[in-house]
């Protein structure tokens, strides 16, 4: 089992319990961790609070809408002032329209396409502007983001949002490059897919599943149980050589060529 005893750490994404941002969260937690969770808007807020009163140590919730700078700013504030540094950040935070993912790709207004872009894959940047500096009060520390194979390969109804997703893991090599210096981290999780509530809005997701289960090597689709503990590894010092890197946790769907 990995162990974060002592760590703090910020969760940023929260929305629901069938998220992997809240299965992050819980494993975390488990794993010694003291949390910071972000909610996006006050539509969210009294759910985030709920969950995070279930979680085993005194967890704190903020608001903090990734496309406001003065959101940002306000979040890497209240952890300096309540906790004085941070060790690491789980960014979870994604978004396409509705209408971006179910018509064709060539169809994607250039409104669509800036603000997948923005929340999906600018604002790692800029939460790693802000937080950073609390990461190099205590030498270093570790970032970690979500992705999806959509970044690689299409997928039918996956569209802008796998643009967004290729951005996202560029940037997460061009962060790890930057940062490395202060001995920060950053790394990507590619999870196969899991019914969480916003997968649910994929058009056809029934069907991505039952292709998952009849190619992948291990012959099944991945759980959000097992995508949080890829992502405890990658947090916490068993992989502290390791930056820069996408690792898939589909049960060897992305090795398949037919």
């Amino acid at each position: 089992m990995v162990h974060l005893t002592g760590l703090r750490g910020l969760v940023v994404g929260v929305a629901n319990k069938r998220s992997l941002a809240w299965a992050i969260a819980k494993a975390a937690d488990e794993a010694g961790a003291k949390l910071t969770i972000s909610y996006a808007t006050e539509r969210f807020e009294k759910n985030a609070c709920n969950l995070a009163e279930t979680l085993s140590q005194t967890t704190a919730t903020v608001k903090c809408d990734v496309t406001d700078e003065e959101d940002i700013s306000a979040l890497a504030d209240h952890i300096a002032a309540e906790h004085g540094h941070i060790d690491f950040l789980v960014h979870a935070v994604a978004f396409a329209s509705r209408e971006a993912i179910s018509e064709r790709f060539l169809k994607t207004t250039r409104n669509d396409f800036a603000q997948s872009l923005d929340i999906s894959s600018y604002s790692l940047v800029a939460l790693a502007r802000a937080l950073t500096p609390l990461m190099e009060r205590t030498g270093g520390g570790s970032i970690l983001t979500l992705s999806y194979l959509g970044s690689e390969r299409v997928f039918p109804h996956y569209n802008v949002m796998g643009v967004a997703k290729a951005a996202l893991e560029s940037t997460v090599r061009y962060l790890a490059s930057d940062l490395g210096p202060s001995n920060i981290r950053v790394n990507a999780v590619s999870a196969g897919p899991v019914k969480t509530l916003a997968a649910s809005g994929i058009p056809g997701f029934s069907r991505i599943l039952q292709y998952y289960r009849e190619r992948s090597p291990l012959g099944r689709t991945v759980d959000a149980e097992e995508v949080a503990a890829a992502a405890l590894f990658l947090l916490g010092p068993a992989s502290k050589a390791v930056t820069g890197e996408v690792l898939h946790v589909d049960g060897g769907y992305h090795i398949i060529g037919m």
